[in-house]
């Protein structure tokens, strides 16, 4: 089997092995079977973080300056998921600390939480070259860690952010239009995606779209509580 094939089978190995077999069959290769390795005891996110900077599942290991893993409150019951790490991010080692992630700091502000008290992670934890969109295989190989650090943080409410991180999270292939604004069920949170702030720097009128679904996760956050 040669390495590009490996990687590539690899990648579906691991998706197989966080989404379970159901409804995953037509992903398997004949005459290859899946390894499914047993994660013994409650992970944390130290442990997975540990795992994240030595991964190499990909190309994209090859080219990352850091892994950006994630930061914020690991308690936080507000998570926002972005796309993946830009240039500013990979060479800090933080999501969300550019043009963008100055104006999401505002986005959270405005509805009287401050930027730590939520945690802010990516589909990809690594920068694909120019920013470029990220391809199956690296998703593959890489929304396993995501899945998992949701499962420790356990939040309430998910902000999808931007269209790639929700149709990624939901499955779905609707424009972020039609799916910005509504909640969604994902893994036992609720889900909204709203528009990312990186495309509100280019069109500035979509600022009244994300405020109005800002105001439904200050509605949520409220209750209970």
């Amino acid at each position: 089997m040669d390495k590009e094939f490996r990687e590539v089978v690899d990648a579906i190995r691991r998706h197989i092995e966080m989404d379970g077999f159901e409804g995953q069959k037509d992903l398997l290769i004949k005459g290859y079977v899946p390894e499914v390795k047993e994660r013994r005891g409650k992970e944390s996110l130290d442990s997975i973080r540990v795992e994240a900077f030595s991964c190499t599942a990909c190309e994209l290991s090859k080219t990352r300056t850091n892994v950006v893993f994630g930061s914020g409150n690991p308690e936080a019951k507000l998570m926002f998921v972005g796309e993946a790490p830009g240039m500013e991010e990979d060479l800090q080692g933080a999501p969300f600390v550019g043009r963008a992630g100055q104006l999401l700091t505002k986005i959270i502000e405005s509805i009287g939480l401050k930027r730590s008290d939520a945690f802010i992670a990516n589909i990809l934890k690594c920068r694909p070259p120019q920013n470029r969109n990220p391809l199956p295989t690296e998703i593959l190989a890489c929304e396993h860690f995501l899945k998992r650090q949701i499962e420790v943080i356990n939040p309430r409410i998910i902000c999808a952010l931007g269209k790639f991180a929700a149709q990624t999270l939901l499955r779905s292939e609707e424009p972020i239009s039609k799916l910005r604004g509504n909640f969604y069920n994902y893994h036992g949170a609720k889900l909204i995606p709203t528009y990312h702030p990186a495309y509100l720097l280019r069109n500035p009128g979509g600022k009244r779209d994300v405020w109005e679904d800002m105001k439904k996760i200050r509605k949520e956050l409220s209750k209970n509580g």
